[in-house]
């Protein structure tokens, strides 16, 4: 069982009903399913910069990243939908679904958005849909579409190492970040977007955390291992282990498992580093009379300026 406590940002109001909006573009909940792992980078310069002039971009990104929590979500299959209605004006299918690599790089020149597709709304206002799975784009050119018209599901295509759908909004083929419609930089909530219902701002979370009885690989982490929900008294190793995003440098780590008898084990680790993903996990051996029967709570905190920005408790039992 999983609870999760998140520190959100309410943002602005929405877009006045005369102007053009943009419903969520993915069949999943944010901050439960899916997050946003990137925004719009603002920055004019090398450097890379979102609206809130935060790291959750990098130099020249062109659009918002709706992220799945793990490949096995991708592989379950989740819906891309029409952010607004339109006319579809181009499509692309039959890529594979595969981690981009430098070695991929020439293989994928000049389609580094994969499969994916783009809709005409009218008045100079366009969106393109990115990484769609192989096999999964439903619709045709100069077919019309509604808003929240299925497109084809989230996938892996194109120049991606995650994942998730890539939404770029451009007007008269220049980008704009509908989240800060209005200006190139804004440090700070803006007041105004172009979602209907303006999607909340979470600048870095927990992703998932879980149990394990043994060292997990973060490789099996992002490709879905679930959390071990029972030990025995004679397992080996009772640990525990979280997968963020958006994790900056100076944030930390708490983690802490209760069990039976009190506290197994408790830990603070610091994130030395601002990455756009991270992976931490914490255990012990067992003790020589074995672990004790009964529910182990574990507490995994991301800590920013001394305030959990997001918490993750879970439960498993020893039997």
């Amino acid at each position: 069982m999983i609870k999760r406590a998140i520190a959100l940002i309410s943002l602005a109001a929405p877009a006045v009903a005369s102007d053009f909006s943009l419903q969520l573009p993915i069949d999943c909940t944010l901050g439960d399913t899916c997050y946003i792992q990137q925004f719009v980078d603002h920055d004019p310069n090398a450097s890379a910069s979102d609206f809130a002039c935060g790291p959750l971009t990098y130099d020249t990104h062109k659009g918002t990243d709706f992220a799945l929590d793990d490949l096995a979500m991708m592989e379950a299959g989740v819906d891309v939908l029409a952010a607004a209605q339109g006319r579809v004006v181009a499509t692309r299918d039959g890529m594979e679904d595969m981690l981009y690599t430098g070695d991929s790089a020439a293989q994928i020149e000049g389609r580094e958005c994969g499969n994916g597709l783009v809709i005409d709304h009218g008045s100079g206002w366009r969106t393109q849909y990115c990484h769609l799975k192989q096999g999964s784009v439903i619709v045709e050119k100069g077919q019309r579409v509604e808003a929240g018209a299925v497109l084809g599901k989230v996938g892996l295509s194109g120049r991606t190492q995650f994942p998730h759908l890539h939404l770029t909004l451009r007007k008269n083929d220049q980008v704009v970040d509908p989240f800060a419609p209005e200006g190139r930089r804004i440090c700070g909530l803006p007041e105004k977007t172009l979602w209907a219902e303006t999607p909340v701002f979470q600048n870095g979370g927990i992703i998932r955390a879980g149990f394990a009885d043994a060292p997990p690989a973060y490789e099996d982490i992002k490709a879905g291992q679930p959390s071990l929900t029972a030990f025995t008294p004679q397992s080996k190793v009772l640990a525990v282990w979280v997968h963020s995003f958006g994790a900056q440098a100076g944030d930390s780590y708490r983690m802490e498992v209760v069990g039976p008898n009190g506290t197994v084990l408790q830990e603070e680790a610091a994130q030395t580093r601002t990455q756009a993903q991270s992976f931490r996990f914490v255990g012990k051996r067992t003790p020589p009379s074995g672990w004790a029967s009964g529910v182990y709570t574990a507490t995994l905190s991301l800590i920013r300026d001394g305030v959990a920005i997001d918490t993750a408790e879970i439960t498993a039992t020893v039997e």
